[in-house]
């Protein structure tokens, strides 16, 4: 069997298990296998087929691990409209505590609400930024 047949092998199982486990970094893996396989086509040795799957591959790994991790995170399911529909909506925010909470009237009912830590309460309009238990966490609009 051809050398690159193999290679070609090992990058559609690679490519078959990261279906199933979903690990996006098994593709980078595959991509390195495949650089790999046409090495192969190209006539190199061995080794320096080895040498392209590995430097390709953990190039690439290593490439996909800076770029998500300079991409920001979700947000928490705290502060996801989607799951809290409340995330978003605008309350009239009249006085604050001395303790940093105030009583709001929203959606019927009596709220608690509290300002992110470092910000000076004010009066006024507030965005629901997230939920902190049973209390909103607002800032000003």
């Amino acid at each position: 069997m051809e050398d690159s047949t193999i290679w070609w092998l090992l990058t559609g199982i690679t490519v078959a298990i990261e279906l199933v486990t979903g690990t996006f970094y098994l593709l980078m893996v595959a991509v390195g296998l495949a650089a790999a396989a046409v090495a192969a086509h190209l006539g190199l040795p061995t080794a320096a087929q080895i040498v392209t799957a590995a430097l390709i591959g953990g190039g690439a790994v290593v490439a996909w691990y800076f770029v998500k991790k300079k991409r920001p995170g979700d947000p928490s399911a705290r502060a996801d409209r989607s799951v809290n529909l409340d995330v978003g909506e605008t309350i009239l925010i009249e006085s604050w505590n001395a303790d940093g909470t105030t009583t709001v009237k929203y959606r019927g009912a009596t709220w608690t609400a509290i300002h992110r830590p470092g910000v000076k309460p004010s009066t006024g309009m507030h965005r629901v930024s997230e939920l902190v238990g049973n209390r909103l966490l607002v800032d000003p609009v």
